[in-house]
């Protein structure tokens, strides 16, 4: 089942302000669990699937309907990240609305290094090798994880302070979800 968040009373175009994107094991419980309270505290509407994905499954349409209808993306990057087929589908899905719809992408980088994402190297390498077999979507998940490192976004390392980061991350994007739709 999939949540969101309630935000103001302003009719808007988009669905929600944010869809977050992210590998569960990795992150629900922590970084990307915290990070859609927060965002929900200061209003913004926050899409987070809610439903653990099972080996096989793809992408739901519901899914794909909350990426086209979110006016901004947070692709939360970690180690398991690129393990997941459906976790890749999304980032399809995203990059293409970043193209078609101007949709803003915003990646955080959760305890791996961008580099790492870029040049497909340790656990991306390492999972994209095992997704070798679907070659042809293979090299789009190669490409959009190359584009995907190449925006501006956070990275955080261990250690780092993550309340620090929500207000690095939560303030820019109460400014741009208030904004009327054609600001962006």
């Amino acid at each position: 089942m999939a949540s969101s968040s309630s935000s103001s009373s302003v009719t808007s175009p988009w669905s929600y302000d944010v869809f977050l994107s992210f590998r569960g094991v990795d992150t629900r419980n922590t970084f990307t669990g915290h990070l859609h309270h927060a965002l929900s505290q200061k209003g913004i509407r926050t899409f987070i699937d809610k439903d653990e994905v099972k080996m096989g499954d793809e992408i739901s349409p519901t899914l794909l309907q909350a990426i086209e209808g979110s006016r901004i993306s947070i692709i939360v990057l970690s180690t398991n990240y690129a393990s997941s087929t459906w976790c890749l589908d999304e980032l399809l899905k995203i990059l293409d609305c970043k193209k078609s719809k101007q949709q803003i992408v915003l990646p955080v980088f959760y305890h791996v290094d961008p580099s790492d994402v870029r040049h497909q190297r340790r656990s991306f390498g390492e999972a994209l090798a095992k997704h070798a077999e679907k070659l042809k979507k293979l090299q789009l998940w190669e490409k959009a994880l190359r584009e995907v490192a190449n925006l501006v976004g956070y990275h955080l390392k261990n250690g780092y302070y993550i309340l620090t980061a929500f207000n690095y991350i939560c303030l820019p994007l109460i400014k741009i979800a208030f904004l009327p739709p054609f600001y962006v």
